[in-house]
């Protein structure tokens, strides 16, 4: 079998580390004599996964102890209700802002329990920038201020924390959680899926103050309040075990590679190497302003539309998958998240300066 190298949005490429462990544990996890698959998630053995999971993670974040950390599902989706559910606090107010396609849903959804008060927009440059902080219009009222610290579709990303302006800050980091160090003390809750950083779909990680749980209304369901599932450690139902055991499986693999911080000087590196190639192209182009430029998800368009499908189909022959763009923005998108090796960008970008030399 030959192996592609996959640059998709998520569900992403997995370290082949890895799934060459989960093959070797698949009939039997260490000598438990069955499969991850078959074990109660009540059971001792479930009980180490899960408890190595979260200790795992704690330690790749520096998570502080007055924070929990929750195992959920739904996506980060869920989250666009849960979040106002649960944080609002009889305040009628949340602050967003808006950088992309998945601001604008989490704005959406939260104005079914609050008035969502926009407080910055990049709409009008088709988020290819981040609005300035220092313009941002921040209702003291408001209970908290979301923010989306990678967009996946456009490919901007805030290069470090905002200001809040005294509330409690919230984000979704599902694109680019684990790849950077992030100072977790100066949020109230942050939320990411793990199909992109973490390892397969079917989890989201949501890491919440302690003071901020507990104060959702009553009509709020046990499934979706965060203090219900503090108590049952992430267990009111029948969790996705398997795939919490891959995704432990991705933070170990992210430890012995020498953690966040090493991680993150290797995306740098793979980041650069792209930004390079398409900066000093004639054929391709990056939209989007140089200081807000994501290190996960790389955009670009041919200057010539019609060279499209040549070069994606070209790209296929060359063992180079899931480039096209999305469907709203066009052009093409790489993919490239904390799975991906050096060798992989500099495939696609020895691929990009001879299929612009041909074309």
């Amino acid at each position: 079998m030959s192996r592609v190298y996959n640059f998709s949005a998520g569900p992403s490429a997995l370290p082949e580390e890895v799934l060459n462990q989960a093959r070797e544990e698949m009939l039997e996890w260490r000598d438990s004599g069955m499969s991850v698959m078959e074990m109660s998630h009540r059971g001792k053995f479930f009980s180490i996964i899960a408890d190595e999971l979260e200790q795992d993670l704690r330690e790749l974040m520096a998570v502080p102890e007055n924070y929990k950390v929750l195992f959920l599902q739904g996506g980060a989706t869920a989250q666009f209700s849960m979040i106002p559910q649960n944080l609002l606090r009889g305040k009628t107010k949340a602050c967003y802002v808006n950088t992309g396609a998945w601001s604008e849903k989490a704005i959406k959804d939260a104005g079914n329990y609050c008035e969502a008060v926009l407080s910055a927009s990049s709409e009008d440059t088709r988020f290819t920038t981040i609005p300035d902080v220092a313009g941002w219009r921040v209702d003291p009222d408001a209970a908290y201020l979301h923010y989306t610290s990678n967009e996946t579709i456009h490919g901007v990303e805030f290069q470090s924390i905002p200001d809040s302006k005294g509330l409690t800050l919230v984000s979704d980091m599902s694109s680019n959680i684990l790849s950077r160090p992030v100072d977790i003390g100066k949020f109230g809750l942050i939320y990411a899926g793990t199909q992109k950083n973490m390892g397969p779909a079917g989890v989201t990680v949501v890491i919440v103050r302690d003071d901020l749980i507990g104060h959702a209304p009553k009509s709020v369901p046990q499934v979706f309040n965060y203090a219900d599932q503090a108590k049952n450690g992430s267990m009111l139902n029948t969790p996705a075990t398997y795939n919490w055991y891959l995704v432990g499986l991705v933070l170990k693999w992210l430890k012995a590679q020498g953690g966040v911080a090493a991680i993150e000087q290797r995306n740098i590196a793979k980041s650069r190497l792209l930004y390079d190639l398409v900066d000093k192209s004639s054929l391709y182009r990056n939209p989007v302003e140089v200081p807000y430029r994501s290190r996960m998800n790389v955009p670009f368009i041919l200057v010539d539309d019609a060279l499209d499908k040549p070069f994606l189909a070209a790209a296929e022959a060359n063992g180079l998958f899931e480039l096209k763009g999305h469907r709203s923005v066009g052009g093409m998108r790489a993919s490239i998240y904390n799975a991906m090796p050096e060798a992989g960008v500099k495939a696609l970008c020895e691929f990009m300066a001879e299929f612009e030399r041909t074309h």
